[in-house]
Parts: structure tokens; sequence; C-alpha cells
């Protein structure tokens, strides 16, 4: 079975992430999309996800690294749920790497064009629900 078009775009910001070209990684989001940066913290539109990115890359010392474990598309009309574990590496202050998963969802809307753009990033997935 072939791949649906999200799981790639999803691949491709998340090396987008990993490489910190955060320029490029706004092609992925809706002009009105939402980042959920932290339990209790949304960025809204480009210009706040953009600089949401920013602090985060800092607070993982630059060294941020982002790829996907399983991920299952729900699509319905012109909508997809997006549900997925999310691998990050980030740098410890010894040198080692420290791995975190997490249960993401996501929202994307496909365009008359038929581009598919995330309208809602949530890294944290259900976890939101014991973290607020």
């Amino acid at each position: 079975m072939t791949a649906h078009p999200i799981k790639h775009l999803i691949e491709a910001a998340d090396r987008a992430i990993s490489a910190q070209d955060f320029e490029t990684l706004m092609a992925f989001y809706a002009d009105d999309a939402t980042l959920v940066v932290r339990p209790g913290l949304n960025a809204h539109g480009k210009d706040q996800i953009l600089q949401a990115f920013h602090r985060i890359a800092e607070h993982f010392k630059h060294g941020l690294d982002v790829t996907q474990g399983e991920m299952q598309v729900l699509e319905g009309g012109d909508t997809a749920l997006v549900i997925m574990e999310t691998l990050l590496h980030s740098p410890e202050a010894d040198g080692s790497t420290t791995e975190t998963r997490r249960r993401a969802t996501y929202v994307f809307r496909k365009y008359p064009d038929g581009q598919w753009l995330c309208v809602v990033d949530n890294s944290y997935g259900t976890d939101l629900l014991t973290q607020v």
C-alpha cells in the first residue's frame, strides 16, 4: 500500500525541524494554524509558530532531532487526523542524548489545489489532558 501524502509531509517537516530550516518548515502550516508549544501554551499563525520554533531550538541547545514512529492517517472529506509516535532526540549537558517518545496528534486540511497543510500541530497528543 502507498503511504498517505501526509506521511511524506510530516517526514519532510521533521527533517526541516532537525535542520533548523524553519523558513521551509512554515510551508507545511496553514496561515491560521495552531502549534502546541507545551501544555497550556499555544502559538497561533505562522509568525508565532516561527518564533516558537526558534525558541524551541534554543531550549534544546540547537540539537533537537525529530523522527517518526508508527503513524495512522484518518481522512474524512478535506480533513485528516494524524495519530502518530514522535521521537525526539535531544542533547544533554554531559554529551549524551535523551530520547522522548510522544503520541502526537495533528489535524491537516486539504485545499482545493490538493495541497495538505497542517492546521493543528500537537506533539503532546492526549497527554495534554493530564498536563494542564
